[in-house]
């Protein structure tokens, strides 16, 4: 559930610089949500005293300086330093700074659930049963919660759920991104590639190592791919596959993934290989996608001959 209150809210696009400010009850996903604000490009640091937040800001915000979104992970522990909080937050606006406060939390039960998944204790009150903590710490936390711009309650997100909503209010429309893909071909007499998330074994395919005018000729040349591509089984493979990522592409996308590498493998890492890779570049570009290619064996072959 998420409440949305009428502060002076940012939206990204906006501003010279944003200033976001994460925090909440233990165990709501403050650190994950963090962590999706810095792969959305934000600075992050966690638990600046709050005696710095205007000094900090005063320098991102220098001309010329590179730092543009900023997100603050907020942990309330003592009483003192709530208050030195809200003091600085209210020194912050008063000075013109945009700030958006995002509160996290989470129903007790799930609360509790998580911190025994994770066999860890309340911070706040770590001899005592976790509710207590859990109370407690509402508590300490109802003034922070009533000046947030945004309250979400996480109880039924997944890391998942949470890195998809943060992506969908926080990044940039400007940063919007496709899927980038890399391919690789390789040779399975060198070596499987541990670094890829899919291999296509294609060692099924005519090879043009037993052709002895092909043989000293690499992928990379039109008779190679030709002869390993122009016939009934090269034709329909490639059209299984190019069904295969129509079909897989979106589905990946849809879950924030931002690279995919795959690997395309046959003997020797020169002929086979190398003629799909190639061609699926092509296809994947037809498609709209932003696509690079790493010969493997071949850009071994030419580091050695010099």
């Amino acid at each position: 559930m998420i409440s949305e209150l009428s502060h002076n809210q940012f939206t990204p696009d906006t501003l010279p610089l944003q200033l976001m400010m994460v925090t909440g009850t233990s165990g709501s996903g403050k650190t994950q949500a963090l962590k999706c604000l810095e792969d959305l490009g934000f600075f992050c640091v966690d638990n600046l005293p709050p005696a710095l937040f205007q000094k900090f800001t005063e320098l991102c915000a220098q001309p010329g300086k590179e730092v543009k979104k900023v997100a603050l992970g907020i942990d309330i522990r003592e009483r003192a330093f709530f208050d030195d909080l809200l003091s600085n937050l209210e020194s912050l606006q008063s000075h013109g700074s945009h700030v958006e406060l995002l509160f996290l939390e989470a129903q007790d039960d799930i609360l509790v659930r998580r911190f025994s998944e994770s066999r860890r204790p309340h911070p706040l009150l770590p001899q005592r049963p976790v509710i207590e903590g859990i109370q407690l710490e509402r508590e300490r936390l109802q003034g922070l919660r009533s000046r947030a711009h945004r309250v979400l309650d996480t109880s039924t997100f997944s890391v998942h759920d949470l890195k998809a909503w943060m992506i969908k209010h926080y990044r940039a429309k400007s940063e919007e991104q496709t899927l980038k893909i890399n391919l690789l071909s390789f040779g399975y007499k060198l070596g499987v590639p541990v670094d890829v998330d899919m291999v296509f074994d294609v060692r099924f395919l005519r090879n043009p190592h037993f052709v002895p005018e092909l043989q000293s000729l690499t992928g990379e040349h039109h008779e190679i791919q030709q002869f390993v591509l122009e016939n009934k089984e090269g034709k329909n493979f490639m059209g299984h596959l190019q069904e295969l990522f129509t079909f897989l592409l979106p589905l990946f996308e849809g879950e924030n993934r931002s690279y995919l590498t795959i690997a395309f493998g046959c003997t020797g890492g020169r002929h086979r290989s190398v003629s799909v890779a190639l061609h699926m570049k092509d296809i994947f570009k037809t498609l709209g996608y932003d696509v690079t290619l790493c010969h493997r064996e071949i850009q071994k072959e030419q580091a050695e001959s010099f």
